[in-house]
């Protein structure tokens, strides 16, 4: 095994390494729709809605115009598709919702600096956004005062009734909404995966696998048929993955956590748990389950679309027969962790009105999204485009063409329950997802949200400690016997950072919390 000290410098250097090769590998993508120099103002100003009105009615008054910025992950925009896909909207939502979108479609590799820097020139009405943006994430926009309050108007919205109620106080922030996800799988859990050409060839009963230690004799029959990867870790820390059921990982970082049982913020680092997980893994390592590859971070993500691997993970999804195709082979699954509803979950893909919007706009946003929410035409548009140029349907279902001049997908567009299905997706996928979510457990501490701003710095010191103790602790990086040794050093090293005085603020926060829970 490496010394930790090597074993940081190791995973140090291959981290840069992936790091330039990332920056030299997007290229210069400066493809995008051009915007208006400047905030737009509304061309004409809409009543305030009521309940009465819902806000989504068409009124007699004249347009409002909104700014909307959107990141392209699956190709780089085409200016003047998007163009025409603008002008589709426009003809179909006028005369329906009086609104006016001006859309800024970029490509994902620079979307979120630019909408970063269009939101602080006020130049932006809606925004897309996530809760692992850099940049522009939703905790920090909350906390830069960046966002709308948009709490009191919902109810008075089709938005609000298009996804289950349980999404609101999900994603709200300390009492208050600012966000409107795209609703799809919005709770959290995880697998055991197994490559089925092995569960098949060594007649493995999956039904007796009830924790991780439980497939430690399939472990060995890999490690006998001289597999490379017997349990693949994909490279990933699985720590707070794998203890979902225990606790709730509200900061997500693994040396914090709500312990469920408690209804308390405890420090998970000083765990039996933290204690049991670390010793597994170097045992599992020094018995050759585990390969240094996933260790020092040179396994690929390709890796498992390979047969040298035997056992991995898989984040639990409405449809797990995706794996099959995302890894080029037969997989089954077991469950190893419920599935929770948990503060995090419903914003990995979500919408934001910026706070200087003015309350027309503001509700014209809403109007926007309330169709866009409930309207299979608009909600195709957006999401696909024009039909005929950008997508074609067989049997009804949305096939892509091949130019993807504009391409987008469903997880961060709108609610899968009004967009048509893509050719390959199962007929009854809008049953999946709504079983999938409301099946989910609720987290005891769903709706916290931790405000890091007292300690910043300090919760930036503990974060940079990871690498060197807590990737190695769970990937096997230490051997059994040292654990608990390494796991003092690595609390030492926390406290010296300030871990006490996060864990104190995590603490009161909670406790303040619970008060109006």
């Amino acid at each position: 095994m490496l010394k930790i000290k090597e074993l940081g410098k190791k995973i140090l250097a291959v981290t840069l390494a992936a790091a330039m090769l990332t920056a030299t590998g997007c290229g210069n993508n400066n493809t995008k729709t051009t915007s208006d120099s400047g905030k737009n103002e509304p061309t004409a100003t809409t009543a305030e809605a009521t309940p009465e009105s819902s806000g989504d009615k068409t009124s007699n008054t004249a347009m409002t115009k909104i700014s909307v910025y959107r990141p392209s992950f699956n190709t780089v925009p085409d200016t003047a598709e998007v163009k025409a896909v603008q002008d589709a909207i426009n003809a179909y939502i006028g005369d329906k919702i009086n609104v006016e979108i001006q859309l800024s479609d970029i490509s994902s590799s620079e979307y979120f600096d630019k909408a970063n820097l269009a939101l602080a020139n006020n130049e932006i009405d809606l925004l897309w956004t996530a809760n692992w943006a850099e940049t522009i994430k939703t905790d920090d926009l909350v906390k830069r005062g960046a966002l709308y309050d948009i709490t009191d108007k919902l109810p008075n919205y089709d938005i609000y009734k298009a996804m289950p109620e349980w999404v609101w106080g999900s994603s709200g922030f300390g009492g208050k909404n600012y966000f409107i996800p795209c609703y799809k799988e919005a709770a959290e859990g995880y697998n055991l995966m197994f490559r089925k050409a092995l569960v098949d060839k060594y007649g493995w009963d999956l039904s007796t696998v009830k924790s991780l230690k439980d497939i430690e004799p399939m472990l060995e029959d890999l490690k006998a048929e001289g597999l490379k990867y017997p349990y693949l870790t994909q490279k990933t820390a699985m720590f707070f993955r794998y203890y979902l059921n225990k606790y709730d990982f509200f900061s997500q970082s693994s040396f914090i956590a709500v312990d469920k049982d408690q209804d308390a913020v405890v420090n998970t680092v000083a765990s039996p748990e933290y204690l049991e997980f670390a010793s597994l893994m170097g045992d599992w390592a020094a018995k050759g389950y585990i390969s240094e590859d996933d260790l020092t971070k040179t396994t690929t993500d390709t890796t498992t679309q390979t047969q040298d691997w035997g056992i991995s993970w898989w984040t639990d999804v409405p449809n797990n027969g995706e794996a099959n195709n995302r890894y080029k082979q037969d997989v089954e699954m077991v469950k190893i962790t419920d599935n929770w509803t948990q503060s995090n979950g419903t914003l990995g893909a979500t919408y934001a009105i910026s706070a200087t919007s003015t309350d027309e706009e503001v509700d014209a946003c809403l109007k926007f999204l309330g169709l866009l929410y409930t309207d299979t035409t608009l909600a195709d548009l957006y999401t696909f485009g024009i039909e005929g140029t950008d997508y074609t349907r067989v049997d009804g279902k949305i096939q892509k063409t091949e130019a993807g001049l504009y391409n987008h997908s469903a997880w961060e567009s709108t609610t899968v329950t009004v967009l048509s299905l893509e050719v390959g997706e199962p007929d009854d996928k809008i049953e999946m997802y709504t079983t999938f979510n409301d099946g989910a457990k609720g987290s005891i501490a769903n709706g916290f949200r931790f405000d890091k701003t007292n300690i910043d710095a300090q919760y930036a010191a503990c974060e940079s400690l990871f690498d060197e103790f807590a990737f190695a602790l769970e990937n096997g990086g230490i051997k059994p016997a040292d654990v608990p040794a390494v796991i003092k050093d690595y609390q030492k090293a926390l406290d010296d950072a300030g871990y006490q005085e996060i864990l104190k603020e995590a603490q009161t926060q909670y406790e303040e919390w619970k008060k109006v829970r």
